[in-house]
Formats: C-alpha cells, sequence, structure tokens
C-alpha cells in the first residue's frame, strides 16, 4: 500500500512512524512535512489547503491512501477533492468537519441527537454576549465558533477577559463552565461503524499546575488509571454512536476519525468539544500503544468497510508525550533557533523513548525550530511512571535556546 499523509505536525510525524512500521506500507509520503517526518517518508511540497493540488499529488504517486491529519484542510473539503479522483482518504468530508470547524453546528448536531453536553447561547452581538456572561457567571467559557487551531477557547474568572475574547470573534459560543477531570476518546468511523481507541488525557495550559495561558496541548498520557474501565463503552453508547447515526440521518455521513473532548462531571459525562481529526498531543500516546497496524484500519474506514476490521489490539505499556515548546509561546513564539541533542535521544534512549517533530525543518545541517510546539518527546514504560521518568530523561538531553516544557505531564496519575 502506497500511502500520502497530508500536513506537518507532531500529530503526522506520529501517524507517520506508526504507518512506517506496518509491513503492509510499501511507500510513504508526506506533504510538506517536517525535518522529522523526512526520516520515515519522502516529503512533497503542497498547499495543503489546496484539495485540486492535494489530489494531482495524490494521483501523481498513485496513492492507495491518503491520510488528511490537520483540521484546517479538512474543513476547506480536501478529503472531498481526493475522493472525486477515486482514492481512498481517511478523513471526513467539509460537511461533516463543520463539526470542528462550527460550535454552533456541534452543538446543533448534538441536540438533534441527544448527546449530553454544555448549556451554550450563540452570540453574535454585545448585548447577546453580555446576556449569556450573566446568564452563566463565572468561570466563564467563550469559544470561537470558528477554527482557532485549539487556542479560540477562553475559560476565566475575569467577566472583562471573557468579553474582550467574544467581542474578537464574529460569532461566539459562551456556555456553562463543566467540572471534573478531562478526557479525550477518539474514535475511527466509517459513516455507521465506530470503533473506539483508547482514552487519553492532555494538558491544555502552558504552565505547571494548570496555569497560564491555553494552548494546543503541552503534553499527553494513556491509559488513565484513574477512570471507569467501563467508560469507553458509555462514551460509546451515549456520545459517538449517536453522534455518527445523528450526521448520517441528515445526509452528511462522517468518516474519519471522530475526537471527542470529555468532562467527567458530577452529572455524568459531558461532550466539551468535537474535533474531526485525531489530536495533538493525545495522537503521539495512544498510537505508540496501538499493536494493530494501523494502514489496514484507516483504508477500512476510508472504503466504509470498518465492520470487518478485527478488534484492535493494544500494548500494556503505557506512554507519556512532553512538548517542547520555542520561546514566548503561545504567544509570539521565536523560530530558527538550533535544536541539538536529538542524536543523543536516538542513541540512549530510544526504542523506549523518541522524539516527534511538530515545528521544525532542516537549515543546510541543522535542524531549527520552525513553530510554536516544536518537538513532543514520547517514552513508554511498564507504567506510567517509569513511562514518564524515560521521557523527561530524554527532555533533558534537548538543547533549544529559551524552550519550555511543563514538568508535571502525568504526575499525578502516575502516582495514582
Amino acid at each position: 500500500m502506497k500511502v500520502l499523509v497530508i500536513g506537518g505536525g507532531a500529530r503526522e510525524h506520529a501517524l507517520c512512524r506508526s504507518l512506517s512500521l506496518d509491513p503492509d506500507v510499501t511507500a510513504l509520503h508526506c506533504a510538506p512535512g517536517n525535518a522529522g517526518i523526512a526520516e520515515v517518508a519522502e516529503l512533497h511540497p503542497v498547499d495543503q489547503l489546496d484539495g485540486g493540488a492535494v489530489a494531482a499529488l495524490a494521483t501523481e504517486l498513485g496513492a492507495d491512501l491518503v491520510v488528511v491529519g490537520p483540521e484546517a484542510p479538512l474543513v476547506a473539503g480536501v478529503a472531498d477533492a481526493v475522493r472525486a479522483v477515486g482514492i481512498p482518504v481517511f478523513g471526513p468530508s467539509g460537511e461533516a468537519a463543520l463539526l470542528e470547524g462550527s460550535k454552533a453546528f456541534a452543538k446543533d448536531v448534538m441536540a438533534g441527537a441527544g448527546v449530553p453536553t454544555a448549556r451554550s447561547y450563540v452570540c453574535t452581538t454585545p448585548a447577546e454576549i453580555d446576556e449569556a456572561l450573566d446568564a452563566f457567571g463565572a468561570p466563564y467559557v467563550v469559544k470561537d465558533d470558528g477554527l482557532a487551531a485549539g487556542k479560540g477557547v477562553v475559560v476565566t474568572g475575569d467577566v472583562e477577559a471573557a468579553r474582550a475574547h467574544a467581542l474578537a470573534c464574529d460569532r461566539v459560543v459562551i456556555e456553562e463552565y463543566l467540572d471534573g477531570p478531562e478526557v479525550s476518546l477518539f474514535a475511527i468511523c466509517d459513516g455507521t461503524t465506530v470503533l473506539p481507541l483508547q482514552p487519553a488525557q492532555d494538558f491544555k495550559r502552558a504552565l505547571d499546575g494548570d496555569e497560564g495561558p491555553n494552548t494546543g496541548g503541552m503534553g499527553a498520557y494513556s491509559p488513565l488509571p484513574w477512570a471507569d474501565p467501563k467508560l469507553v463503552d458509555e462514551v460509546l453508547e451515549t456520545v459517538l454512536q449517536p453522534t455518527v447515526d445523528e450526521l448520517r440521518r441528515r445526509g452528511t455521513p462522517f468518516s474519519g476519525l471522530l475526537y471527542a473532548g470529555l468532562a467527567l462531571t458530577g452529572r455524568g459525562v459531558r461532550v466539551i468539544e468535537f474535533n474531526a481529526r485525531f489530536g495533538d498531543p493525545e495522537t503521539q500516546v495512544v498510537l505508540a500503544r496501538l499493536k494493530t497496524p494501523l494502514a489496514g484500519v484507516l483504508l477500512h474506514s476510508a472504503n466504509g468497510t470498518l465492520a470487518d476490521q478485527a478488534p484492535l489490539a493494544w500494548r500494556d505499556e503505557a506512554a507519556v508525550t512532553v512538548v517542547v515548546a520555542s520561546h514566548n509561546y503561545p504567544d509570539t513564539p521565536r523560530t530558527g533557533d538550533p535544536i541539538e541533542g536529538l542524536a543523543e535521544i536516538a542513541e540512549q534512549d530510544a526504542p523506549h523513548a523518541y522524539v516527534l517533530h511538530a515545528g521544525t525543518k532542516r537549515d543546510g545541517e541543522a535542524i531549527v525550530s520552525a513553530g510554536g510546539r516544536v518537538l513532543s518527546v514520547t517514552a513508554t514504560g511498564s507504567d506510567l511512571a517509569q513511562a514518564r521518568d524515560r521521557a523527561y530523561a530524554a527532555v533533558g538531553r534537548i538543547r533549544l535556546d529559551g524552550s519550555q516544557h511543563r514538568t508535571d505531564i502525568a504526575l499525578k496519575a502516575a502516582g495514582a
């Protein structure tokens, strides 16, 4: 099988790494990729938002499967353009990807499907914003209705900060605050069948102790030793399957990766948000634990034959990912700084720890930072404590001027 992956972050590096280890994958391509992905896949330049260009590249390469990683190309309809030329693609249509592209659309689908979520208002005027903020009170949860790369949500006790964020958005969803721990659960779908993966937890705030601004995610771990063993079955029954059924009923079947961000509240499981693609950095830990070869599962999704997929096999190991971010992330991150220590990790920490590149590029012989989140250092171990120790040992070898990372990823869970 020849596979083309679209995207260039750590999520795509994780996907490419798993696909490169799959004996059924005979050729692996990525567009546009990054300096780390170049070690396992052949890179190609492409405008990943241009469906015609992506479809042309897939045709030229003779791809048997295209995997669209990021949300923006999905919402832009890139998967539709690839399907139109007859190539199987893992990723929802532009219409179905609105589940992530519009918070208001997602709320409407959840209402139709009877999926439990936070009460909310969709606001477009200052008066509506003030009314909604007054109705819910602090802490205020304000979400940009459109795509914002994981950074469009403000949760604050400061009403003026909440109002300022709301006024900066064209359309905004203001909703009640959901208490309780958060869980990410991914499911591979083909429009009818839903195949859940293992849950993970990510860390959205920039600083230790869940302080600082929201980011795209500073680390993750899996499994969740504190979670109810029946959690996956419950979420499949009350959230994932009803959502896929509702989208099919509306004539916009969801095929690809459905990501449910969940709050385990005192009143039960509630959906915080849906995404239409693998989450970053949770993908890094979930795929580290998946034993079943990945390409066949994704192809079943693309072909609508997921019911034929054998039950997924999982490693007993735990996995932890720590994100190394550039100076001043998430505000205006500095780029172009050389990254050192990668060869030492490959020599001394493999195979239990490895580095997945997020925002990197090659500059002559050097690899330099090229984004806010630069690297995802991922490690496995017999339990979370060992995986965490291995991840942080590898992080300690990385030299990147001004870089930052959280020191408490999976700390509480490892002691559970």
